[in-house]
């Protein structure tokens, strides 16, 4: 059998802004890695973590927790949570088509169709999340132990430019994206700004197969951590710390690389902080979204991976 720790990590991440110290850690300080694009976001990278398609994922904190504490977790689920990439909460921009007059607040959205990118994502988790601050959530009924959707549809559109034209010719009627990402949008008058939410955990986390993971996540008596992933954690942290220092060039990446003006770039760089150790995660993180996740109806008691189990600690060393 080939000793697949030789060959270079295939990570997904999302093509955004989010990704420049990624970035970084491959140009400046040697990461050997296939970076593997994922425009579609978080959900899609878990359906290609699980068919073997990429051995890690940098993505979206709910996302990652929604897919292995829900009750119909295939398998072990695939992967479990190793890292932290960035410590704020995220801003998602709520976005509607630019000549949508019915639509004149979040209040008016209860009922209507909301476009995501793929169940599992983000984008629907979010939807949840906002049904549930704004009071949208019915109690389950005690014949079916289910509560009706907030919602008239979710429409799964794949891809953020697909999102913004179904707002427009109303296969959907609203949308949430991260808020930078949106903004040139709305400066264009593509789509225009209903609202906001911000996550209420740390936006983004670092997956890795179970393939590559010690015994208890994989039941491999025999088997210690990848190599590889070690060296990714210390090449990310690099990649992260020469983010910091080099914020100019940072912004001259972000506004010629990828599609960001270089004020918004630099708007944003106020607003976030990447983990300075990207390895490990707080599971008070993991049990705070699986709270929030089963108040909104997404996540059930008692079912999927529970917090703990979502998560790998000690990478470094055998487990016993």
């Amino acid at each position: 059998m080939a000793d697949l720790s030789q060959k270079p990590l295939r990570i997904g991440f999302v093509p955004e802004h989010f990704s420049t110290p990624l970035y970084f850690a491959q140009k400046h300080f040697g990461l050997e890695a296939t970076l593997v694009p994922f425009p579609s976001g978080t959900g899609h990278m878990i359906t290609s973590i699980r068919a073997g398609e990429i051995d890690v994922g940098i993505g979206l904190t709910e996302a990652w927790v929604a897919g292995l504490g829900k009750e119909d977790v295939p398998g072990d689920g695939g992967y479990r949570i190793v890292g932290t990439y960035v410590e704020t909460p995220l801003c998602w921009a709520i976005s509607t088509g630019a000549s949508r007059p019915e639509i004149t607040s979040v209040a008016s959205l209860k009922g209507s169709k909301i476009g995501i990118s793929r169940y599992g994502s983000g984008s629907q988790v979010m939807g949840f999340v906002l049904a549930d601050q704004q009071g949208w959530l019915s109690s389950p009924s005690s014949d079916s132990g289910s509560s009706s959707s907030p919602y008239a549809d979710f429409v799964v559109l794949q891809t953020f430019e697909n999102l913004r034209r179904a707002v427009n010719d109303g296969t959907a009627d609203f949308f949430m994206w991260e808020h930078f990402t949106s903004k040139r949008y709305y400066d264009s008058g593509e789509i225009r700004r209903v609202g906001e939410i911000y996550t209420p955990w740390s936006s983004w986390k670092i997956v890795a197969s179970t393939a590559l993971l010690p015994r208890s996540a994989s039941g491999d008596a025999d088997r210690t951590s990848d190599p590889r992933l070690l060296d990714l954690f210390r090449k990310l942290d690099q990649g992260v710390q020469y983010f910091k220092e080099h914020q100019d060039e940072a912004v001259k990446y972000i506004s010629t690389a990828l599609d960001y003006s270089e004020a918004d770039a630099r708007e944003w760089l106020s607003t976030v902080r990447f983990a300075s150790t990207t390895e490990g995660v707080d599971v008070k993180v993991v049990q705070g979204c699986v709270d929030i996740l089963k108040k909104a109806g997404v996540l059930k008691e008692g079912k999927g991976v529970q917090p703990e189990g979502m998560l790998v600690k000690g990478l470094g060393a055998q487990f016993p």
